[in-house]
This record gives structure tokens, sequence and C-alpha cells, in this order.
């Protein structure tokens, strides 16, 4: 399906308001890792689905997260001074708390209730797996869904940081239902255990069907190879990816901006439990430079040591441009998957605007751990051997 710039701005535009916007705010969202809020530090900015808003923790150890324009001058409250109650504007000391109900307003007249009729804009937060997670929609708010790779025991964890990507979100959207990009973009990894003859088909010719079916939560990629093996893992409607032992999590910022990072799991090797276990982090640098251009004034590094799959993929997202030139795009029948994904946006827009939840939207605040085939993906060798060492496997993005 070649888009018509309207279709493109009906499923790319992420603000309040807008078709996928809406959509977006059905799902909880992370917007940063739980660790970078401390005691020294207890407010942290974020920019989520085109808004701009301020994360905190008072000393009462609640997590809010409010617009970051104090309701009274507009001021920043990411320099607000957080107290027992909330966070007070460093302004003029107007007092919120974490549902964004205005507590005090210190300047007025003794006995006022003016305070009463300020109210600024709050959201949920939650935290699971190192992250703390936001929901920007409508409430009540759904379940924060318990995928395996997130919640189970069996296993360690780590965070790593990527720098933002400098485009819309659907570019990594429609890349996690790309199958056949792998064996061409990536034949070149260090991970490899051999090199393609001919670096136009890469290893495509390994290939016997790439095929894609619906699930509750998105759309499982199949992959089958020649020599029988088969690749299942899914993209998780509408942002992430989960690939061999790791999952992709993205949020959007705005129209042309990314947050995103990878949760790599290892299973214990005697599957023994880890309660409350906290994962490491790691921050990454630039993949390019400079950092905050855009191609072509910006030179990215193909060899990355710690994520050369990525920094190919970041360079195929950004220079698609901003928010993607789909009008002007030839698809073929090898982009099957992006098809189902575009057509599944619609879809799903459409049951918003109609005011039904859309898939993967959970009210059971007792539903089971989701399964996305993680236990098959683990053990699952590429016959190409591209990610052929175990430290790849939170870079592999195929």
């Amino acid at each position: 399906m070649t888009l018509t710039q309207e279709e493109n701005d009906r499923i790319t535009r992420v603000g309040p308001g807008t078709p996928g916007g809406e959509l977006l705010r059905r799902y909880w969202h992370p917007i940063a890792i739980a660790a970078e809020l401390t005691d020294e530090q207890p407010t942290k900015f974020v920019r989520v689905l085109g808004e701009d808003l301020v994360l905190f923790k008072d000393k009462s150890g609640n997590v809010g997260l409010l617009q970051d324009h104090c309701a009274h001058r507009g001021a920043s409250l990411l320099y607000g001074r957080v107290e027992e109650r909330g966070i007070s504007c460093a302004y003029h000391g107007w007092l919120y708390d974490t549902r964004g109900d205005c507590l005090e307003c210190p300047a007025e007249p003794a006995g006022s209730k003016f305070h009463l009729t300020v109210k600024m804009r709050a959201y949920p937060v939650r935290t699971l797996a190192g992250f703390f997670w936001a929901y920007l929609g409508p409430l009540p708010a759904p379940e924060l869904p318990r995928f395996d790779v997130l919640v189970r025991k069996d296993a360690t964890r780590k965070i790593s940081v990527y720098p933002n990507l400098d485009c819309n979100w659907f570019a990594s959207a429609e890349n996690a239902v790309d199958s056949t990009h792998l064996q061409i973009l990536h034949q070149d990894t260090p991970f490899s255990s051999r090199r393609p003859l001919n670096t136009t088909r890469g290893y495509i010719d390994d290939i016997e069907s790439s095929d894609y079916y619906l699930t509750d939560y998105g759309i499982m990629k199949k992959r089958t190879y020649k020599d029988g093996t088969i690749d299942e893992h899914p993209m998780i409607f509408p942002t992430h990816l989960r690939t061999r032992g790791s999952i992709w999590l993205r949020t959007p910022m705005d129209d042309t901006h990314t947050y995103q990072w990878t949760v790599s799991f290892k299973p214990t090797e005697d599957g023994r439990e880890i309660e409350n276990e906290v994962p490491a982090v790691e921050y990454l640098p630039p993949l390019k430079e400079p950092a905050d251009k855009m191609h072509p004034e910006a030179h990215y590094n193909l060899q990355a040591r710690f994520g050369q799959i990525l920094s190919q993929d970041i360079v195929m997202w950004e220079t698609q441009g901003p928010r993607g030139d789909r009008p002007n795009e030839r698809l073929a029948t090898s982009d099957k998957g992006i098809q189902m994904l575009r057509d599944l946006m619609f879809e799903q827009v459409a049951k918003v605007e109609r005011g039904e939840d859309p898939m993967g939207v959970i009210r059971d605040p007792n539903h089971p751990e989701i399964d996305t085939n993680l236990e098959k993906s683990i053990t699952m060798q590429y016959p190409t051997g591209i990610v052929a060492k175990e430290t790849a496997d939170a870079t592999a993005n195929g």
C-alpha cells in the first residue's frame, strides 16, 4: 500500500488529537530508566507523544508525571523542589501532587481556596523491568501487559540506552516487520561466521519463505530457512520488537524523534528465580558525528563496536527523512509485512475513533504472562551465523 500524504500523516503524527497520537495514547510507554530518579536528582524532563512533561519522585516516594509548565506562569517544573506532598514550582511555590491537584498557592491570602481551582495535566506512572512506564490516554487506564521477556523471574536483564532516533517512530516499527533486510543489510556484521559470495544478494538465498500472522498483541514474523530452521519472533504492536534474547522498546517523543532502549534477557543457569531484580544499565555513545545532525551532514558509524546491526538500521531509518516519504515509495511483494502493519494501523486507528479498545489493550489485572515465543527464540541459531556471538543478542534487530 503506497500511502498518500494524508494517510502518512494519519499514522505518523503523534500529538494530542491526531489519529495516530490518539491510538498510541491507548498504550503504556516506557519513558525513563527507573534508576534515573534519585534523592539527589528527583526530577527529569521527558517528551512523550508531543507533550513536554516532568517526571518526579516526591519525598514520600511517590512518582508523578505532570505537564512541565506550571499552571501559574509557565515556568518549568524540572527545577521545582520536591516535598513530601509533591513538587513545588521554584518560581512562586505552587505545590502539586502526583494527580496534578494544586495543594497550595503560598502567596494567596490566608484562607484562600484558589488552589482548589487549579489542575495540571497528570498521567499514571508504573515501574516494570527497570523502567518507568506512562499512560497518556483516557481513564481508566488499562493494565500494563506482562510480556514474558519483561516479567519472567528466572533471568537477569541488562538495559542498553541508545541515542534517540532523529526520525519518526514508524520507521523503526516498519523495520520490525521487514524480514528480508537482515540477510542483506547486515551481511557484513563482525559476528558472522561466514561471508556471502555476492554482496548484492547477501544471505537472501538462505531463506525458503517469509510469512507473517497476527497474534493477540501484534504481528509474528516467521522466517523459514532452506536448512529447515524456523525463526519466529514478534513485533509487539504498536511500537516494540522482541528479537532473539531481547526486546526493543521504542517510545515516540514527537513527530520526528524517538526514544529507544533494549532489554537483554539471560536465563539463570539453574532456573533459579530472582526477586526484585534491578537490571544493569549501560548508556551508549552517539552513532553519528555530529550527534545532533541528520543525513547528509551527519556521518554514521557503521562499525560501532557495541551495535553495528543497530547502527546500520538507524542509517536506513533516518535517511528516509524525518517522517518518511511514503507517497513516493515503490513497494514490492517482499514488503508484505509492511503492508500488514499499515493495514493494521489504519484498522486500529478506526477502532479508537469508534470508542473501542485497540488490539493488545488488556483490562484484566490478573491476566497471565504473555508468551512471545521467547523460549524458542533464545535457542534458535541463524543458519548464516549473522548473530553468532553471545554479546550480539542485544543488538540483533532482525
